[in-house]
């Protein structure tokens, strides 16, 4: 059941882009909703329940699906050429794309770079395009998909690597790798050297995931509304009280005697507590 819950998920997420997209008529849209509903009440899903959520949208899954039995398809047949008709309307669809990237409808623009995709597979400007889509959206999987899909069309379109790195900057990590192999396929680019350093410099000065130092990001609670409320209301327990109290007590006597601190069965009494 649990399987069938996360594919209902996937394919009401699905629908909801095709909403968001703004492309359909209203009465479509209304069939699309009611679509949703049904859905939704028939699988007990929500799109809030995020546990959900697969690493691929449904577009993805299939386009992978297709892309295995089309090259499988055409595994013992001559390459297929685009027609000048479907390359000029790739380029249309490129346009299109562009342009929702530029108004930032990211979800828009990886569905017309895709569109492109099945007319003119060949271009690797395409899949270029559509792993900054991808990017935009925080698909960083998809992204590296179609970099190296890029990659494999044209070795030294270096561009899709620097695109993926820039979609990477806050993660340091990987950033400073894809820059790396940026300079591999164009060891001269200066661009890409500053960029690496950068990078670089970035991942030294990052925290680790636990915040400062030995792990401890002090401040990070401080700031934390529900952290202060939590221990408001455990320095209003009668219990916690009582054994801060021994404690404080337990270390001023040890202080005075040979500088130690509160035993550790004062500490896990309180943190039972």
């Amino acid at each position: 059941m649990a399987d069938q819950k996360r594919l209902a998920y996937s394919i009401i997420q699905f629908l909801h882009t095709q909403l968001q997209n703004g492309s359909m008529s209203p009465d479509a849209q209304e069939s699309l909703e009611v679509a949703i509903q049904c859905l939704e009440t028939a699988f007990g899903v929500s799109m809030e329940d995020q546990s959900l959520a697969v690493s691929q949208t449904l577009p993805e899954i299939f386009e992978a699906v297709a892309g295995k039995e089309l090259e499988h398809s055409r595994t013992n047949s001559e390459p297929v050429t685009p027609s000048e008709d479907d390359v000029a309307e790739a380029e249309r669809l490129k346009t299109e794309g562009n342009d929702q990237m530029k108004a930032e409808n990211f979800e828009a623009a990886v569905s017309f770079y895709g569109k492109a995709i099945e007319l003119n597979p060949a271009n690797a400007v395409y899949f270029c395009n559509r792993a900054a889509a991808y990017s935009k959206l925080g698909n960083y999987a998809g992204a590296v998909r179609d970099c190296e899909r890029a990659i494999g069309i044209d070795p030294n379109y270096s561009k899709c690597c620097f695109s993926l790195a820039l979609s990477s900057l806050n993660k340091h990590t990987e950033a400073v790798v894809y820059y790396k192999k940026a300079l591999e396929l164009d060891p001269d680019n200066e661009t890409y050297k500053s960029n690496l350093k950068i990078a670089e410099q970035k991942m030294k000065e990052t925290p680790s995931p636990t915040g400062g130092p030995g792990g401890f990001d002090l401040a990070g609670l401080l700031n934390n509304p529900g952290f202060m409320s939590m221990a408001s209301n455990l320095m209003n327990n009668p219990q916690v009280q009582q054994l801060m109290s021994g404690m404080i007590s337990g270390g001023h006597n040890a202080m005075g005697a040979a500088g130690s601190s509160p035993s550790t069965n004062d500490l896990a009494s309180l943190i039972q507590a």
